[in-house]
């Protein structure tokens, strides 16, 4: 038996998972996931606190964990092992969440992307949102720190909203002033979060067209514990008869991307073991 860790630096959070392992690779298991806010405070700081937390929490100590693994912008790490792609650690994690999962819509702070993929978490096809910050999770927690609303409460509340209005899906200046428009005529609050949200869905809604999306859909990213945006995204994809997906939430799926990378380091901490020992290669991600 043996452990990996997988740290996802993003741009609000670090999101650090501890993998275990047998010791032929395979019988993957999360046994503990750790989200950090920067908070204004200095990056490396943060990850460090993260990565010390961790391993006190499960009693390791630092030669216990077989391979550091970053993903996001994670090279900054400095006692990293390997560096994932975004892409193909959020793939990989998706598979461990829900091996059903044939599409992945990351949702972070500042950019969304939808993957199509396979079985085996190759990202076949990929589209990524073009648009400026209006579609992202910091744009969202900026407009509910405008509104007075905790960023944990906007989902709940949006699902009570009875006539959302749409914003702007452009530009996030002018998404802005729709909203301070709205707050100007009493829109109320749930109705200003649900059009927002709704507004965020329609465009990824037409990415997952375009990577001609069907079956099981994972939410990953920060966005993925919001469950009016989940919901608005669930509510476009039914309207859109050209479509044929069903959007799926996974518990941890926010920390989507340090899973896949956890299991990406592996693979490559068995790699280096058969180069040493010469000896054939597979592990869990065969």
């Amino acid at each position: 038996m043996y452990y990996t860790v997988g740290i996802d630096v993003g741009c609000d959070s670090v999101k650090t998972v501890v993998m275990q392992f047998d010791s032929d690779g395979s019988g993957e298991k999360l046994i503990l996931d750790d989200l950090n806010k920067f908070r204004k405070r200095d990056l490396k700081k943060v990850v460090n606190e993260s990565y010390e937390r961790v391993l006190a929490l499960k009693k390791l100590r630092h030669d216990d964990i077989a391979y550091v693994a970053t993903t996001g912008e994670g090279e900054m790490v400095d006692f990293r092992r390997g560096h994932f792609y975004s892409m193909t650690a959020h793939a990989r994690g998706a598979i461990f969440l829900n091996p059903a999962v044939r599409s992945v819509v990351d949702c972070g702070a500042l950019h969304s992307k939808v993957m199509l993929i396979d079985e085996r978490s190759k990202v076949l096809s990929y589209r990524m949102t073009s648009q400026c910050a209006s579609g992202s999770g910091q744009f969202l927690e900026n407009i509910a720190r405008y509104l007075g609303v905790a960023i944990d409460d906007v989902g709940e509340l949006s699902l009570q909203a009875n006539n959302p209005e749409t914003v702007s899906g452009i530009c996030a200046v002018l998404a802005e002033t729709d909203v301070i428009n709205m707050v100007s005529r009493q829109i109320s609050t749930q109705n200003i979060l649900q059009g927002i949200h709704l507004s965020m869905a329609a465009r990824l809604v037409n990415l997952l067209r375009m990577v001609n999306a069907e079956g099981q859909v994972l939410i990953t990213g920060g966005l993925a514990k919001n469950i009016g945006f989940v919901s608005a995204i669930q509510e476009l994809s039914d309207q859109d008869k050209r479509l044929n997906v069903n959007i799926v939430s996974e518990e941890g799926a926010i920390f989507a991307g340090a899973i896949g990378a956890a299991i990406w380091g592996s693979f490559r901490h068995n790699v280096l073991l058969a180069k040493a020992n010469s000896r054939p290669v597979c592990g869990s991600v065969c």
